[in-house]
């Protein structure tokens, strides 16, 4: 009997990634191919929506040498979130998109979190009593005082555009909706919370349909397989959040299974049996991604980010052989220096912090510099900080009453051994990486098996098709010293965090 293929599709921050797999979780092919951001000013940052779909019709075009995608079975997709922009009433962009990242609605998400109403509390409650300025709520409320919102027009999410591509259908993603849009599955969208903070428009320009992951949200319609090369037909399953997704794609299903997505930004992850409502964490959110679930989230905006930026500045120029070989030297150089990379400490919140601080007025900071450190000092002194900030992370986890027994990390960040062992340094904590880097496309392969029927749940089809590859053991030694290290990193941001949110009340004073 010929095993089946599925296809994965990853529209991330840096590019696109397409993996083909089989039913049973074997990898057959994966490739990319990336597209520029635009950063116009500080806290924005922005994509041309069509860039993606080019990136997958040219990723599909090499894919199609090597497989034969009229014997797919299925397809899903994953997708950054909130990555937001409008469209007219044919789903043709008529802006840029604002990145997840993109913080230019803070004064919005300020708005919404100052507001003393209880049906803004009661909504707020299943967020961690906050909204982002990442999320879909504040950028909608900021195109809409933008005056972006013209009779017609649609907000999309750059999963659901994806999706209404493939399938002509509008439909929108419970993961997204339930961990972004302020969507309640007990409620549904409230229409009070929505009038309340000035948007009760919302009916008129986002999709009310909404799929729970590994529904069928149609097939490939006969325009789309003109374009792109699959057959029509195929099905194609709701997928959700790329970082949520990957979840599935690494085998994090269970309570106490901390899945560690690596990438531009760090994401962390875990399932609970009950609702766990903590102030510094995002959620709790009801069956996001698995039925009868609740998911809690941290997470760190500027992480693989940092290393891209280093490289820019240091190193400009350069081509992506000579970046790799840079690279390289990078990682020989800066493990030979001892844990705190002689006295500097970062602060990693360079677009904001998203966990536990959540606040969008957050910047980066490079303190204890003297004329005796070198650029290898930084280079380590990033990790360093990202590391930092994953351990602020899981203790937060820790406080709210939750045990983490096992961390799964994936995404490119794995591919860096001296970042893995830091990371076990600083948090004290064994960490497992999983056999399958690319946890987005082997995520959606996993909910297409599960949609085709092939398991009786996505957790079965999850734990069947991935494995973990090797594991990171603490260095005891290290461990120790990174303790004051972290301390430090700490105080700095108890000292400088409310300096830097004085750009809010300058900004307000400016606008009077």
């Amino acid at each position: 009997m010929k095993k089946k293929m599925v296809l994965g599709i990853d529209v991330g921050t840096q590019g696109l990634k397409i993996g083909v797999y089989t039913t049973e979780g074997n990898r057959i092919w994966v490739g990319g191919a990336g597209y520029p951001t635009r950063y116009p000013a500080p806290g924005q940052s922005e994509q041309d929506p069509n860039d993606w779909w080019e990136a997958c019709k040219r990723v599909l075009a090499k894919c199609q040498t090597e497989i034969d995608l009229k014997e797919l079975s299925a397809v899903s997709v994953c997708a950054t979130s909130s990555t937001v922009f409008v469209a007219d009433e044919n789903g043709r962009p008529v802006s840029h998109a604002m990145l997840w990242m993109d913080t230019r609605a803070a004064e919005e998400s300020d708005f919404i979190n100052e507001m003393n109403d209880p049906h803004v509390e009661d909504i707020l409650r299943y967020s961690g009593g906050k909204v982002s300025a990442e999320w879909m709520t504040p950028k909608t409320l900021w195109l809409k005082n933008q005056g972006k919102l013209k009779p017609g027009y649609k907000i999309f999410d750059q999963l659901d555009w994806f999706n209404y591509r493939l399938t002509g259908k509008w439909v929108s993603s419970l993961c997204n909706v339930t961990c972004k849009w302020n969507y309640l599955k007990s409620l549904g969208f409230s229409e009070s919370f929505f009038k309340t903070i000035g948007f009760k428009e919302y009916a008129d320009v986002w999709p009310l349909e909404v799929k729970a992951v590994g529904e069928q949200i149609g097939t490939i319609s006969l325009a789309a397989a003109k374009d792109i090369g699959l057959k029509e037909g195929i099905p194609v399953f709701q997928g959700g959040i790329d970082a949520h997704i990957g979840m599935l794609g690494i085998g994090a299903t269970l309570p106490g299974e901390m899945s560690l997505i690596m990438g531009t930004s760090f994401v962390h992850l875990v399932h609970t049996e009950e609702a766990v409502f903590h102030p510094g964490l995002w959620g709790p959110y009801q069956d996001a991604i698995l039925p009868d679930s609740w998911l809690i989230e941290g997470g760190q905006l500027t992480c693989g980010s940092l290393t891209t930026w280093f490289l820019e500045q240091f190193y400009p120029g350069k081509n992506s052989m000579e970046l790799q070989n840079v690279y390289n030297d990078l990682l020989i150089k800066a493990k030979d220096i001892e844990p705190g990379s002689n006295g500097l400490i970062i602060m990693d919140s360079w677009q904001g912090n998203r966990t536990p601080y959540r606040n969008s007025w957050a910047k980066g900071n490079i303190y204890g510099l003297t004329l005796a450190h070198t650029k290898f000092d930084i280079f380590r002194a990033i990790l360093e900080s990202v590391a930092y900030g994953t351990l602020n992370i899981i203790d937060c986890i820790k406080h709210a009453g939750v045990t983490i027994q096992r961390i799964i990390a994936s995404g490119g960040g794995t591919k860096n051994s001296l970042w893995l062992q830091i990371l076990s340094d600083v948090t004290g904590l064994p960490i497992e990486v999983a056999e399958e880097t690319e946890a987005g496309t082997k995520g959606c392969a996993v909910i297409s098996a599960y949609g085709l029927g092939l398991y009786s749940s996505l957790s079965e089809a999850s734990k069947k098709m991935t494995k973990t590859s090797g594991i990171y053991q603490t260095n005891r030694v290290s461990y120790e010293r990174y303790k004051r290290c972290f301390q430090n990193y700490i105080q700095l941001h108890e000292k400088l965090l409310p300096l830097m949110e004085e750009e809010k009340y300058m900004r307000k004073e400016v606008l009077m």
